[in-house]
C-alpha cells in the first residue's frame, strides 16, 4: 500500500468529513448507482481480456474517496489502483483493505495524478521485479491500465483537458474510461451541493455536448456521452427551493485510446 502527501491545497473538507463520509445516505445511493450502471460494462471488459490473455483487467481509479466504488469492483478485476487528493479519504480506505474479509488487490495512493509516469503507480509489468526490489526506483514505465473509472470526481477538477490527457495515457492501447458526474442541465443544477459546500467545486455539473467535444478534441475515440441514472437529491438547505427534492442526472462519460 502507498500512501504519499499531495502536492495541492483545498482538500480540507473532504479529510474533515473522511470519517463520516460512508454515513450519508445520498453519496451511498450514487455509489451504488454508478456501479450497477458500470457493472455490465467492467464485467464485458474482463470477461474480453480474459479470453484473449487469460489475465483480468487492471483498473485505474481517480478520485477513489473513501473506497465505496473501489471496494464494489475489486472483485470483478485483477487489480485496481484508487487514487485520491485526499489523504483523509485515502486513510479510510486504507483502513478498510486491512479489514479480514476485504479484498486484497486494492491499491490506494494518495497523490494528485498530473503525470502517467508518476513514480507513484505501479512499475510496468516487465519492469516490476526490479521496481520491487528497489522501490525508490522511478526510471522505469509505469503500468498502463485497461479501465479508468472516476465517479464524482470532475465537477472539482479546475481544467478537465491536462486531466482527460493525463486519463488518456494511463490506459493501455484500446483500453477504456468511464466517468461518471452529475450532469449540468441548466442554472439549477447548482443545488446539488448545499450553499455551505460550494467551496472547491469548479463547475455545477457537467455540460453533455461539451465534455463529448472535449474528450474527442484530447484524442479519445468512440467517445459516447449518456445519462446513466438520475437520483432524487435533498435541495431544502436552499431556501428558495420550491420542493424539497430535486432530479440530477448523472452522466456516463465513454471512450477509448486508440490502438497505437
Amino acid at each position: 500500500m502507498t500512501s504519499l502527501q499531495p502536492n495541492p491545497t483545498g482538500n480540507e473538507r473532504f479529510n474533515a468529513e473522511a470519517a463520516n463520509w460512508d454515513n450519508n445516505p445520498s453519496v451511498q445511493e450514487a455509489t451504488q448507482m454508478a456501479f450497477q450502471t458500470l457493472q455490465p460494462t467492467i464485467t464485458a471488459l474482463a470477461d474480453q481480456k480474459r479470453a484473449a490473455t487469460g489475465a483480468s483487467l487492471d483498473v485505474l481509479e481517480v478520485g477513489c474517496g473513501t473506497g465505496l466504488l473501489t471496494l464494489r469492483v475489486a472483485p470483478l478485476v485483477k487489480e485496481i489502483v484508487a487514487v485520491d487528493t485526499a489523504a483523509g479519504m485515502i486513510e479510510m480506505l486504507t483502513a478498510k483493505t486491512r479489514q479480514p474479509n476485504a479484498p486484497r488487490n486494492i491499491r490506494p495512493i494518495c497523490q494528485l495524478l498530473e503525470d502517467a509516469e508518476d513514480p507513484v503507480l505501479p512499475p510496468a509489468a516487465a519492469a516490476a521485479t526490479s521496481d520491487d526490489a528497489n522501490p525508490s526506483s522511478s526510471s522505469s514505465p509505469r503500468r498502463k491500465f485497461d479501465l479508468i473509472l472516476s465517479h464524482l470526481t470532475m465537477h472539482h477538477v479546475p481544467d478537465l483537458r491536462p486531466f482527460l490527457q493525463t486519463l488518456l495515457a494511463c490506459l493501455t492501447p484500446g483500453g477504456r474510461v468511464a466517468l461518471t458526474d452529475f450532469e449540468d442541465f441548466g442554472p439549477e443544477a447548482i443545488r446539488f451541493h448545499p450553499p455551505t459546500k460550494l467551496e472547491g467545486v469548479e463547475r455545477h455539473g457537467i455540460p453533455r455536448g461539451w465534455i463529448e467535444e472535449l474528450m474527442t478534441e484530447v484524442g479519445f475515440v468512440e467517445v459516447r456521452v449518456w445519462v446513466g441514472w438520475t437520483q432524487d437529491k435533498n435541495v431544502e438547505d436552499w431556501e428558495d427551493a420550491e420542493r424539497p427534492t430535486m432530479p440530477f442526472p448523472f452522466l456516463v462519460c465513454e471512450g477509448v485510446r486508440r490502438l497505437d
